[in-house]
């Protein structure tokens, strides 16, 4: 999902629904996903709608996206290279960069006057939420329609690229992207290391606690986190959220909805948590100073027991550590009950409202979302958003990710990631983070600050 970037590459040339439908259920705090669908003025009715590729005669699509990590290139790639392939009339022009990078250049893009056909936009607030309130992204209702995208994906996945047509409403509403991936964060482990310390995979969150001091006492770090982002401790600090808080009250804040409290007790003993894990030394010394693809990297190579991050990651540790790491969902407070992680989708594909080859663009995104797409994507070591029970890997760390992210979604609580909340949260979220994990901030001064933006985005 989010990495550094590769140079802009260019490619003159032309691939698994019934799980995910559990699989992406959010729980009742959500907004409802069955609702009247609006349309904007651009979109057109599906009867003008071209689903033939072939007849589009010659063209560039000027692609931007963000899977720059070694198995999410490598499906990209091979995608773009089947679709080129199929149809060589429509050349890929590709400009691959990380998250960070995306996120900046992104919006500037969007405003200028060589806007890409597609683009990968953040389903957030503050990214896709004010590309749609800036009429900068294309309503995909008309594209829904003519392939029948409501048909083949269910409305949990929908609803995570649904907007207002006015960006106000974010869960209900029409269409502005599709996704590729299925998320969830967790924990990569250590295999020999836990074995070694005489551990095995914790089953409840207490135990899980215990067994960071166990391993702090034993001289290893127990957790390891590069922050330097400030995205990253988002992915560690929601599922200690989601041991403290119920699941409806964080899907509340995390999608901007009024109803919730940054500064209530469950959430103040979230932050306490957390800055209790750093004071303690469960974490790396440099956390907010180490960048996140370096950590991951150094976690590879064998520092560290514990890696609390998103499923993107396998695609690079599983090479890295063939059957030495191992992967397990955040455990539950109470051993009887599901897991509560974060998690959702890959950034989604959007086409600009500045597109001159809106159909093509169109097609592309059907052509990346396919069934058969799906199976390279799970070929490639990644997570599909689609047909993950039917394509889950028979070994391997890949296994334990399918089955962590079926236990979450069927019988635990999949948690909307928290920079979603308004417009500016992403950046008040992560830098409170890093505040609170270098002892700047209190854990209530962290809920205050969270509490006045997003309470003043709800207000307005």
């Amino acid at each position: 999902m989010i990495g550094k970037g590769n140079p802009t590459t260019r490619w003159p040339r032309a691939l698994a629904g019934g799980a995910i439908a559990a699989l992406l259920a959010l729980s009742a705090g959500c907004a409802p996903g069955a609702g009247t669908t609006q349309t904007t003025a651009p979109a057109s009715p599906a009867a003008s709608v071209n689903t033939d590729p072939a007849s589009m005669g010659e063209i560039t699509l000027t692609v931007w996206d963000q899977e720059v990590r070694g198995g999410q290139n490598d499906e990209i790639e091979a995608l773009n290279a089947q679709f080129h392939e199929k149809y060589p009339n429509i050349t890929i022009d590709r400009h691959a960069q990380s998250f960070d990078d995306l996120q900046k250049t992104g919006r500037l893009v969007l405003t200028g006057p060589d806007a890409p056909d597609v683009i990968e936009a953040n389903n957030s607030r503050s990214q896709m939420g004010s590309f749609v309130t800036a009429g900068q992204l294309l309503n995909l209702d008309p594209y829904a329609e003519a392939y029948g995208w409501r048909d083949r994906f269910p409305a949990s996945v929908l609803k995570l690229s649904s907007y207002s047509t006015d960006g106000k409403t974010f869960g209900s509403g029409s269409l502005f992207g599709l996704p590729q991936v299925g998320e969830v964060v967790g924990f990569y482990y250590n295999k020999s290391k836990l074995a070694k310390l005489n551990l095995t995979v914790p089953t409840t969150w207490a135990e899980l606690e215990a067994q960071l001091k166990t391993i702090k006492d034993a001289g290893e770090t127990p957790l390891v986190l590069g922050n330097l982002e400030k995205w990253p401790a988002i992915h560690v600090f929601g599922p200690i959220q989601g041991a403290h808080t119920p699941a409806d009250e964080i899907t509340n804040l995390a999608l901007g909805n009024a109803g919730g409290d940054w500064t209530d007790a469950n959430n103040v003993a979230a932050a306490t948590e957390l800055q209790d894990w750093v004071k303690a030394g469960y974490l790396n010394a440099d956390v907010n100073g180490a960048a996140y693809d370096d950590v991951v990297a150094k976690f590879a190579k064998g520092t560290g027991v514990y890696f609390l991050g998103g499923s993107w990651n396998t695609a690079t540790l599983d090479p890295a550590m063939g059957d030495d790491v191992g992967f397990f969902a955040p455990p539950p407070t109470d051993a009887s009950a599901g897991p509560a992680t974060t998690g959702g989708t890959s950034l989604p594909f959007a086409v600009t409202s500045a597109s001159k080859h809106a159909d093509a663009a169109a097609a592309y995104i059907n052509f990346l979302t396919s069934d058969d797409a799906m199976k390279v994507i799970a070929e490639k070591g990644n997570l599909p958003v689609l047909h993950a029970s039917e394509l889950a890997p028979s070994s391997g760390v890949g296994k334990e990710v399918y089955a962590a992210y079926e236990l979450v979604t069927t019988k635990g609580h999949l948690l909307p990631y928290l920079d979603y909340a308004t417009p500016t949260f992403s950046d008040t979220l992560g830098a409170a983070l890093q505040d609170l994990i270098a002892a700047k901030k209190t854990p209530q001064e962290f809920a205050e600050t969270l509490q006045k933006d997003y309470g003043d985005f709800i207000k307005g």
